[in-house]
């Protein structure tokens, strides 16, 4: 069972925003970065920039991570 989300501070652009993730997706996400080499933040601006205007970042990264995934076991 997934814990509370933990708050951490990203670096978008130049300005610090919060976001609230379960460990367990910190740790994927933190995983992908390092497996593509990018820096956490700059994966995080990356997704930020193509998320829909009414989608949350977080959510948007957990969609990413999900994604990811999926397409690894061709899902």
């Amino acid at each position: 069972m997934m814990a509370r989300p933990v708050k951490h501070s990203l670096t978008l652009q130049g300005h610090r925003t919060s976001v609230s993730l379960e460990e367990e997706f910190w740790q994927a996400f933190r995983k992908i970065a390092q497996d593509q080499d990018m820096p956490l933040n700059a994966l995080a601006a990356q997704i930020d920039a193509g998320r829909e205007d009414d989608t949350g970042l977080a959510s948007a990264i957990r969609l990413f991570v999900l994604k990811h995934y999926q397409d690894q076991i061709g899902g």
